[in-house]
C-alpha cells in the first residue's frame, strides 16, 4: 500500500505539474477549495501520521508549517513523505501492526491507536483526496491520470514497476 500510495501520488503530481499556477490554485468544487489546498492537506496529514507512527513527538505542530504554493514544491515534499512511509512500512513486522502509538488530538489529548489502523486510515485518506484532485483535474486542460493499475499484472502501468 505504501508503494501504491507513492505511485499514485507520482502520477497525480505529474498531471498537476502541467497546470499553470493559476489553474493549480483556482477555486474548484471539492472538500477543499482548490487542487493546491487539497494536495497541501494530504501532505500535512501524511506528515502528522508519519510523526505519530515514528513516535517523533511533533504532533499537531506539523500543521503550523505554511502551505506550499506550487505543484513542484508539493511534489518534492510529497515524494519525501512517500519515501519515508515506504521505509517505515518495510521495517514493520506482523506484531507491530497491533502496537499502539500516541496521536496528539489537541483538546482531546493523546490518544492511542494501532499502527495497523493508522496505516489503513492514512492510505484511505490519501485515496479519498487524490480522487477529489482527480475530479478537479477533469475541469482543466490536463487529463486526469489513470491511478488504479498498480496491483494487477494484467494492467499494471509501466510507471508502477519502479515501486516493486
Amino acid at each position: 500500500m505504501a508503494r501504491n500510495n507513492a505511485y499514485a501520488n507520482e502520477r497525480l503530481y505529474g498531471a498537476c505539474c502541467q497546470l499553470s499556477q493559476e489553474d493549480f490554485q483556482a477555486e474548484r468544487t471539492g472538500f477543499f477549495p482548490s487542487i493546491r489546498e487539497t494536495l497541501n492537506h494530504n501532505w500535512e496529514v501524511d506528515r502528522y501520521y508519519l510523526d505519530a507512527l515514528k513516535e517523533e513527538g511533533q504532533g499537531l505542530v506539523v500543521f503550523d508549517e505554511p502551505h506550499l504554493e506550487t505543484a513542484r514544491q508539493l511534489r518534492a515534499a510529497q515524494e519525501k513523505a512517500d519515501r519515508d512511509l515506504i521505509v517505515y512500512c518495510d521495517r514493520l513486522i506482523d506484531v507491530d501492526l497491533d502496537r499502539k502509538v500516541a496521536q496528539d488530538r489537541g483538546p482531546n489529548g493523546m490518544l492511542q491507536e494501532s499502527i495497523g489502523n493508522t496505516l489503513l486510515h492514512l492510505f484511505q485518506h490519501q485515496v479519498h483526496h487524490r480522487g477529489q484532485v482527480h475530479a478537479m483535474l477533469a475541469g482543466t486542460n490536463v487529463a486526469p491520470p489513470q491511478l488504479d493499475e498498480f496491483f494487477l499484472d494484467f494492467d499494471r502501468h509501466k510507471a508502477a514497476l519502479k515501486f516493486f
